[in-house]
């Protein structure tokens, strides 16, 4: 027989079976559809040479009003902002103790120093910074007077550090008069299942047992942050609004500051909000599920969030929070349907807002009213606080069962990989789905966990302008896509921050290793799978543009095996490599195969360092080989 054209359809398919999904791909690995044809994504190296204290939530990068440029990245432990190649801590305070009188303990031998402050009100993995404490039992004031993280909890009046160096004698009370700092509290890195009484519904399972209801899992440490003008303003999900004058900090990164507590506040901004961020207009500061004016200077510090409440600020003005007719813009809207705000995204002149039962648009319209809200859908799920995108004029979501897209209207995505998601989801870990966009190649990607994992470690791609689904491994926390800076920037588990699309490999490690990229077919076979088929040729056809290696190569594979349900017997792997550049790219014309079976599938690989490939239109030489 000829040879014959192995062409396939763009996009993975997963929701059908290899065998009926034939002339389509089924599996993929850091591979990407461009123009219809598989290549590998591109590789990723460090942009940051240190690594962040607890897990990155949230990447907003900005360029002042001097053209510097910043990144802000809040963490479940501290907030930083990344500017010049340095990592600067600006976590805002929570209480500062003035002459502690001897707090300091040591024991002989140990590193472990108990520090007693009077209702110090610490979590376990807080941050504490001490000044002016002497020497004590052996441990130098240097190793004392610097930030600690604190290791132990002893009592609501006392708590455990470590220091570099073991004391070398006990002592009970010394070190002089102490000064100690807190950061606000650390969140958790991860959600948690209340047990106990309490923690479910009356009547709900066993005595103490966990209860499985996304109510009651307590929430992780997430971030939502936004400019305004020059200076950052970010919140932390059910907790404080904080303010970052870039002007005033650029050379010496000060800690934020609580909104109320700004020169010139009014100090009727909420003290706790779910989520925040600036209207790109009208630039108003919105803030999402949040304390009522009312209880803005009753309360202080915490105050009790009504989670259907949306504030918002005077136009272009952070400060002024109290509504004033002729005056201000500042004003609120209170939403009908729901329990809870999860998620508001900012589009082209509106602002989507979902709650746990309905999605709704909030436009600005001006005074008097300022903004108004109307409700879109009753029917739309959404995944978490970080699991919708806009791009483009276009909002797109991941939901509880399915992906959507807002057009002016809701509708559902038809995708070809709904049931390799879902079906492997951690949904313990919902809230840490973060959407995100790789705009060069016009891709949404939202990352999540999967069912034997805490952490985010998949992910899923949807190319919105060719309508392609694909999906992999790969274990990032927050992500910004290419702007301000040339490249996506994006956070990953072990506390970097990578550079996107502009390397070939992954820089993780050192020295940097290939990607493990590959994709392959659905079964194939001659008429409907009666005849035996036998494979003696395969005519190549791939592209090495790209690579920077001197002798790029991939393999490609290919398997066979009698009947669908059962493991391939067969395989022959063959590598292509590049041999000329000029006058045009030459590679490996062929390979000579004996493969046998009743179907067979077609794979690219490549985990090769410095390599970059494209597939095309393979041929192989195929011809039937009896019924048995």
């Amino acid at each position: 027989m000829p040879l014959q054209k192995l062409q396939f359809k763009p996009g993975v398919n997963r929701e059908s079976t290899s065998y009926s999904n034939e002339g389509g791909w089924f599996d993929c690995n850091l591979v990407r559809f461009r123009m219809g044809v598989p290549e590998k994504v591109g590789g990723w190296s460090k942009f940051t040479d240190t690594a962040v204290d607890g897990l990155t939530r949230g990447l907003r990068p900005w360029v002042d009003f001097e053209g510097e440029k910043f990144i802000g990245v809040g963490t479940s432990k501290k907030y930083y902002v990344y500017k010049g190649g340095a990592l600067n801590n600006i976590t805002p305070t929570r209480k500062a103790s003035t002459g502690l009188s001897n707090p300091i303990a040591t024991t002989n031998g140990s590193t472990t120093v108990t520090v007693t402050d009077t209702s110090h009100g610490a979590v376990l993995g807080d941050s504490v910074t001490l000044s002016g404490a002497s020497d004590t039992g052996g441990v130098t004031a240097a190793n004392l007077n610097k930030e600690h993280e604190i290791v132990g909890i002893t009592s609501d009046n006392a708590y455990t550090i470590t220091v570099a160096s073991a004391a070398s004698s006990t002592v009970s009370s010394g070190g002089g008069t102490v000064g100690a700092v807190y950061q606000i509290n650390t969140g958790l890195d991860t959600q948690i299942v209340g047990t106990g009484w309490g923690a479910s519904p009356w009547n709900t399972g066993a005595w103490s047992a966990e209860y499985l209801d996304s109510d009651i899992l307590l929430g992780l440490r997430l971030i939502s942050h936004d400019v305004l003008r020059e200076d950052l303003i970010f919140n932390i999900r059910d907790e404080g609004i904080y303010y970052w004058d870039t002007s005033a900090n650029r050379t010496n990164f000060t800690a934020a500051v609580h909104l109320n507590t700004i020169s010139g506040a009014d100090g009727y901004a909420p003290t706790n909000a779910k989520q925040i961020l600036v209207s790109d207009i009208d630039r108003h500061v919105i803030a999402f599920g949040c304390t009522p004016v009312e209880q803005t200077l009753a309360v202080s510090g915490n105050g009790k969030i009504d989670p259907l409440l949306i504030r918002f600020s005077d136009s272009n003005d952070a400060t002024v929070w109290l509504p004033n007719i002729g005056t201000n813009t500042a004003g609120d809207i209170k939403l009908g349907s729901g329990n809870e705000i999860v998620a508001a995204v900012h589009t082209r002149q509106e602002t989507l807002v979902f709650t746990d039962a309905s999605l709704s648009s909030m436009q600005f319209v001006g005074q008097p009213l300022t903004f108004t809200i109307s409700q879109i859908s009753g029917q739309t799920t959404i995944m978490g606080p970080n699991s919708a995108v806009a791009v483009d004029g276009l909002v797109f979501w991941m939901g509880k069962e399915n992906f959507y897209i807002y057009t002016g209207s809701v509708q559902k995505l038809d995708c070809t990989v709904r049931g390799k998601v879902f079906n492997d989801f951690n949904l313990r870990q919902s809230a840490k789905v973060f959407a995100a966009v790789n705009s060069t190649y016009n891709e949404v990607w939202w990352f999540y966990p999967s069912a034997s994992s805490e952490n985010n470690d998949k992910y899923v791609v949807y190319n919105y302008q060719e309508q392609l689904w694909y999906f992999g491994d790969m274990p990032r926390t927050a992500w910004s896509d290419r702007g301000i800076y040339d490249y996506p920037i994006a956070a990953s588990t072990d506390g970097f921050l990578y550079e996107h699309e502009r390397d070939l490999n992954d820089g993780s490690v050192s020295p940097a290793t290939g990607l493990n990229s590959f994709i392959e077919s659905s079964q194939m076979d001659i008429g409907d799978g009666e005849q035996f088929t036998f494979v003696s040729r395969v005519i190549h056809d791939v592209t090495f543009d790209g690579s920077s290696s001197q002798n790029p190569k991939m393999n490609v594979v290919l398997k066979s095996r009698n009947f669908p349900g059962v493991n391939f017997t067969e395989t022959s792997t063959s590598a292509v490599t590049k041999t000329a550049t000029l006058p045009v790219e030459q590679f490996t014309e062929k390979s000579d195969v004996r493969l046998r079976g009743r179907s067979f599938v077609l794979r690219y690989e490549s985990s090769e360092t410095d390599v970059q490939w494209r597939a095309g239109s393979v041929r192989v030489n195929v011809r039937t080989d009896g019924k048995r």
